[in-house]
């Protein structure tokens, strides 16, 4: 088994500042993720972990909270794991919107590092609460809690935005406040281990690159699909919709690591340089690149909701999308003229999220016209990456069909620790590392991208999104 620890590049008594810890995503993602961290032994155990919510709880009604979604140690004894980790834990009360709880958090701060003897503090701020009080609690933090004699990290959850200006104003609310140096955007998409492995499959293998372009590739499609809906999230997902909130942001990552130019440099600012240069490469979207757009209803059967009937959308006319598909095109050397399709959507038959090189037809020489090959790099249900070859079965026939050559991570890597989003983007900001982390200029591309689309699907000329039952393929007509 092979675990790249490097706990020797973590900072000694580093304190790590949990902001919304009492809510679902530190609960399901933020505790689990350091918890991995400790118990794989990549976070140095001189760690402090502050928790910082309105609600009154203890450490222990933490540990509850979140002991079931800590994935297992890969070398066992996950209890003792736990309790050591735990005993790094400490929970201070607070609101977000007053100086006091944050004074409080201060001096206990303070205390820990005094005990330490620490003279240069590294502090790590997480922010996994509401958007609309980013910027209080940002403001706060930094009249109160600032390090100011060392280092000073800031790790927002998305969205950042609604649309291009909302980011724009977000991103004018933090620069008074921090560098950008210090902002740790997150989109937990960058954090998967598969999108790193496709920059060293695109750019390591000469053979695969050489045929990475228009003359080769027939379509590339983008494919989320979940088996079920927004029950129990309806306040959160109504007014952001399926197109905010995986499209713009996660399938867009996915496809700007799968099209990009390789960077000059394996480091931070050169990929995420190539990133941004590949967006500013991308059309605006608008009416005609809509395909498809939909609204889940019943299951056929009776026996799963409709969108509307969930208690928590309070819009009961709502015509938020579940389902979207669009075309894009990139207008530049490499893939000019090659359709890219997007399709995302909620209450669907299956879990997948992939992305999809479909090369041409073979028109000429022995086999014409053969099932074209494809190149896939799979997130869900399996993390694994495939591509299909043609050849022939055994036997005195020569029957053609089609292979996988595939590697996937459950068997190639069944001994070994596979590092989550999560853990991936924590241990970066512990380690200053940005690579994975979206900067200002790319959130501007990206937003200027899907503004106009959003403004037409949201506007009074935009189409009625086409009812589809509960666990069907989506609107009728969509076919992969």
């Amino acid at each position: 088994m092979t675990v790249d620890t490097q706990t020797v590049e973590f900072k000694k008594n580093t304190v790590f500042v949990l902001f919304g810890a009492s809510g679902d995503l530190a609960k399901k993602e933020t505790f689990p993720a350091l918890f991995g961290l400790f118990s794989e032994g990549v976070m140095d155990p001189s760690t402090k972990i502050f928790c910082y919510a309105r609600s009154n709880l203890t450490v222990q009604q933490l540990r509850d909270n979140c002991a079931q979604y800590c994935r297992p140690s890969t070398t066992g004894n996950d209890k003792a794991k736990m309790d050591q980790f735990f005993k790094m834990v400490t929970y201070v009360q607070g609101n977000y919107d007053t100086d006091v709880g944050f004074i409080k958090l201060r001096g206990e701060i303070e205390a820990f590092e005094k005990e330490r003897g620490v003279t240069e503090p590294h502090r790590i701020f997480y922010l996994a609460i509401p958007p609309p009080i980013f910027l209080t609690v940002a403001s706060h933090l930094k009249n109160n809690v600032y390090a100011e004699n060392g280092i000073t990290r800031l790790i927002v959850e998305k969205p950042f935005g609604d649309d291009l200006e909302t980011s724009r104003e977000l991103q004018r609310g933090f620069k008074p406040l921090f560098k950008e140096e210090e902002i740790f955007k997150i989109d937990h998409f960058l954090g998967k281990d598969d999108l790193k492995r496709l920059l060293a499959v695109r750019f390591a293998n000469p053979f695969l690159g050489a045929t990475w372009n228009k003359e080769y590739i027939e379509q590339i499609e983008v494919w989320f699909k979940e088996p079920f809906g927004a029950e129990g999230r309806g306040g959160y997902f109504d007014p952001v919709g399926i197109i905010r909130d995986v499209m713009q942001n996660h399938l867009l990552q996915i496809l700007t690591i799968a099209t990009m130019e390789e960077p000059v440099a394996y480091e931070a600012e050169a990929i995420r340089d190539a990133k941004v240069q590949l967006l500013k490469c991308m059309e605006t979207l608008g009416p005609k690149n809509v395909v498809a757009t939909g609204q889940y209803t019943n299951s056929l059967d009776g026996k799963l909701p409709s969108y509307l009937d969930d208690d928590t959308v309070l819009d009961k006319n709502s015509k938020c999308l579940t389902f979207t598909e669009i075309t894009m095109d990139i207008k530049n050397e490499r893939w000019a003229g090659v359709p890219i399709v997007m399709r995302a959507g909620k209450s669907l038959d299956e879990d997948r999220v992939e992305i999809r090189m479909k090369y041409k037809k073979n028109t000429h020489g022995m086999f014409p016209g053969v099932t074209p090959n494809m190149f896939v790099i799979q997130f869900h249900p399996e993390r694994k990456i495939y591509m299909t070859f043609n050849t022939t079965a055994p036997g005195f026939v020569d029957n053609l069909h089609q292979v996988s050559l595939d590697m996937a991570y459950s068997k190639k890597y069944a001994k070994d620790w596979v590092p989550e989003a999560y853990e991936r983007l924590i241990r970066d900001a512990f380690l200053g590392n940005r690579a994975n982390y979206v900067r200002d200029d790319e959130l501007d591309v990206s937003w200027a991208i899907f503004t106009p689309l959003l403004q037409y699907l949201e506007g009074p000329n935009a189409p009625a999104p086409e009812i589809y039952p509960y666990g069907s393929t989506g609107p009728k007509g969509i076919l992969e």
